[in-house]
């Protein structure tokens, strides 16, 4: 128990340093929804009430006890026993039994938007490969989960607004599995899925071709919706998945900014896509503008979690249990969380860092630090903290099976780490 306390205040004290950049660089447009929800940065609830908030010079950490404001918050010491309650009370609600008929030939209807552009074989073989049905569809489930749970919550059952919505949730997946094709000619990666990674098959130059290929079907199939807005929502995923791309090749040298780069970094590779597809999906059904950008912030959370969980299970899961190798963002030369949150408390890892782990022995030296340090519970806690908000969020929405299911995702990310 005091250990998680102890990591869940050391958490907040190195988010405190980097949280007004990471607001300034990923949040600028969206302030005005930070404060409608009173949640500025990550909110934490020990005993004390934590809250990061912003001025115009520094960011101070404030500690409140009893702030009323936070008071449906989980403590940590009760955090898996609430989770339990909430699956009991959830009758178990399977997301994905929930959304079998929508689900079932998302990638079937995927391939096919694929085949009917080309009459290229080799170019529509190489696009269809991580569409083979194989991967988790964790992106389009939960699309159409906050989707259905919105449509319920505005009494919007329209065919058409759910097929529009099913089609946004087919262009989030195109686009993922765009990005997946060249971060493997990127990082040279060997195996993905349990299976040899493009790279392996086919010429970086082809592949190259076929993740743009992706790309430019998804935004055919975006431009049929007909949708301004939409459309303005989904090409903001596109500029956040490049940028975020170049801030994962060229790291920041200032100890001090190297966590705001790294959460920025992450929300722009990931968890944007997530954030802006759930957004639309929110725009398609007709809510207002706060359910909107409740469903936004959801899906914030969600995907900023999910690669915070991506990245602590590269230190503690084996290549078989993840279908690809691990400690392979050390290998690549990149500092994920739980080796910052180390950092902290072994310095021998700063010029490690700074010289991105090319070293004789670095890798192997920054893998035994990092289980040696309170880097992975660290990193635990801020995937719980980010898992709570989200729950919080959903259970603003109607009840509903589906809204339902929005709290069971986070369940489901929480137990990976079990």
């Amino acid at each position: 128990m005091m250990a998680m306390l102890t990591a869940g205040k050391r958490t907040i004290l190195l988010l405190s340093r980097c949280s007004k950049s990471f607001l300034t660089a990923i949040e600028e447009s969206r302030a005005k929804a930070f404060n409608h929800y009173g949640t500025i940065g990550i909110t934490c609830n020990f005993n004390q009430s934590v809250k990061l908030i912003s001025d115009s010079s520094i960011v101070k950490q404030l500690l409140k006890r009893n702030d009323k404001r936070r008071s449906n918050a989980i403590p940590i010491s009760c955090f898996h026993t609430q989770l339990e309650i909430n699956k009991n009370r959830e009758h178990n609600i399977d997301p994905y039994k929930l959304l079998e008929d929508e689900l079932k030939y998302i990638y079937v209807d995927i391939r096919q938007e694929i085949s009917r552009a080309t009459t290229h074989q080799e170019l529509h073989k190489m696009a269809s490969y991580y569409l083979d049905g194989q991967g988790k569809a964790f992106r389009p489930m939960v699309t159409i989960l906050m989707a259905k749970a919105l449509n319920c919550h505005t009494l919007n059952a329209n065919q058409s607004t759910a097929t529009a919505q099913r089609q946004i949730a087919m262009v989030a997946e195109m686009i993922h599995t765009a990005s997946l094709v060249h971060d493997d000619v990127i990082d040279q990666s060997f195996a993905r899925r349990g299976k040899p990674s493009v790279n392996v098959l086919w010429n970086h130059k082809q592949l190259a071709q076929a993740g743009d290929y992706i790309l430019a079907v998804a935004s055919m199939l975006l431009a049929r919706l007909k949708h301004d807005e939409v459309t303005l929502i989904i090409s903001q995923v596109l500029t956040d998945l490049v940028q975020g791309e170049f801030m994962q090749l060229v790291a920041t040298e200032s100890e001090n900014d190297r966590f705001a780069h790294y959460y920025t970094k992450t929300y722009r590779k990931t968890a944007s896509l997530i954030a802006n597809s759930l957004k639309a999906v929110g725009v398609v059904s007709g809510a207002d503008t706060r359910m909107v950008q409740l469903s936004y912030q959801y899906g914030r959370n969600i995907g900023l979690a999910f690669q915070l969980l991506d990245d602590l299970l590269d230190f503690v899961s084996s290549s078989e249990e993840i279908g690809k190798p691990v400690a392979v963002d050390l290998k690549l030369g990149l500092a994920t969380a739980p080796v910052l949150f180390a950092s902290e408390e072994f310095p021998e890892l700063n010029p490690m860092i700074r010289r991105h782990f090319r070293g004789p022995g670095d890798v192997e030296r920054a893998y035994e630090l990092v289980h040696q340090s309170q880097g992975l519970e660290e990193t635990r806690f801020l995937v719980r903290r980010h898992c709570h908000e989200a729950q919080r969020l959903a259970s603003r929405l109607d009840d509903s099976p589906y809204q339902k299911g929005l709290i069971v995702v986070t369940d489901l990310l929480l137990n990976r780490m079990k």
